[in-house]
């Protein structure tokens, strides 16, 4: 007989990433069926009505696995789609929410999982941290971009058309189910995405993890189950060492905004939803690169091998001549990190010939304008 854990019923015991946020401390349950696992959902809070957020596409695929482990702990579960694609960030969306709790007069103790990709998740974290000035939400993502990154950390926004994230709120999940079997649905076009966020880890915070991505791209791609168990893991670790230590961006966490500044002057001048967040990340990340080799921080030989590797991972590596030099300059002025409309970027800093270093600084106009000339096309 078989003693493989799928063949005998049995889920492997979840791999625990803890998120040290004192009162708000959670976890990050990681594992191949974590969303099947009655234990995933043990130390939850207690309330009367559950309410599952999603969109027509993930709900289809993941919604009724939720649905079955949540009947038998709240009272009522209630499901609420959204328009799926990033272009539905927005406060009509919010509203949606908001309506179906009101409609089904949802307490404060209600409690929301978010099942889906960063889209989802940023709505539903908004919406658990105003209504009722805050319920208890569960992060489920189902992208690889999700359970590296957003899913974990609590920010929480929608987009304005001036700006991407721009109304939001920090507010901390009570935990995050990363289950890595969701992924094997995931369109191709999105793992890659995702794979941009995995890629910026090593960069800012560690070189060998740059190292053993490059060595495990092909694996990643083909979804080899051990190697994206590694990359969540890893990329979970050190977001999490990173908001334990700065919640609120005020310092060290800006750092994982390494390739955003550029990336979301992109996403915002194409229109929310024309690229994906982490195509815009990727093409941000050679840009960002550009930018820290012009100022003398690392070798040109890093801007080729950021180059490489996100190009490796199929995702975009030059940025839309269309956008043009004045129209770029703009948007990152509206950035998060623009500080009295000077425009601070994430560059990388070698040290000791390694990377793995990440600094948060101005750059000088020219710098910035030469950058994007050149890694438009």
């Amino acid at each position: 007989m078989s003693t493989d854990s799928h063949a005998c019923g049995r889920i492997a015991p979840a791999v625990r990433v803890p998120i040290a946020l004192g009162e708000r401390s959670y976890d990050i349950l990681i594992g191949e069926r974590v969303l099947d696992d009655p234990a995933s959902y043990e130390g939850l809070p207690r309330a009367a009505t559950a309410v599952v957020v999603s969109n027509p596409t993930v709900s289809a695929l993941h919604g009724a696995r939720l649905h079955a482990q949540l009947e038998g702990r709240y009272a009522r579960v209630l499901h609420v789609d959204l328009p799926d694609g990033e272009q539905y960030k927005d406060w009509t969306s919010l509203n949606l929410i908001f309506d179906h709790l009101l409609v089904h007069a949802c307490d404060r103790k209600t409690v929301l999982f978010a099942l889906g990709g960063g889209v989802i998740g940023d709505v539903a974290g908004f919406a658990a941290a105003c209504y009722m000035r805050g319920v208890p939400f569960v992060q489920v993502p189902t992208t690889l971009l999700a359970q590296v990154d957003s899913s974990v950390g609590g920010k929480t926004a929608i987009n304005h058309p001036r700006g991407k994230n721009m109304i939001g709120a920090f507010y901390q999940p009570r935990r995050v189910l990363a289950d890595l079997s969701v992924l094997d649905t995931l369109p191709e076009r999105e793992l890659s995405a995702g794979l941009a966020e995995v890629i910026k880890y090593g960069p800012i915070a560690d070189a060998a993890f740059l190292d053993w991505v490059e060595a495990n791209l092909d694996a990643l791609l083909a979804r080899d189950k051990a190697a994206l168990a590694h990359a969540v893991r890893r990329s979970c670790e050190i977001k999490a060492a990173v908001v334990g230590a700065d919640e609120r961006e005020s310092g060290l966490r800006a750092i994982l905004n390494f390739g955003h500044t550029f990336g979301h002057a992109i996403e915002a001048a194409l229109g929310y939803g024309q690229w994906l967040h982490g195509e815009a990340v990727g093409c941000g990340m050679v840009m960002a690169a550009d930018l820290s080799a012009r100022l003398g921080l690392v070798p040109t030989a890093f801007v080729e091998r950021m180059r490489r590797v996100v190009a490796r991972a199929r995702l975009p590596v030059a940025a839309p001549a269309a956008i043009g030099v004045e129209r770029f300059v703009e948007l990152m002025r509206v950035d998060k990190k623009a500080e009295g409309g000077e425009i601070r970027f994430v560059l990388i800093e070698a040290d000791g010939g390694q990377v793995g270093r990440a600094v948060q600084r101005p750059a000088p106009d020219a710098a910035v304008r030469a950058t994007i000339a050149a890694c438009s096309a």
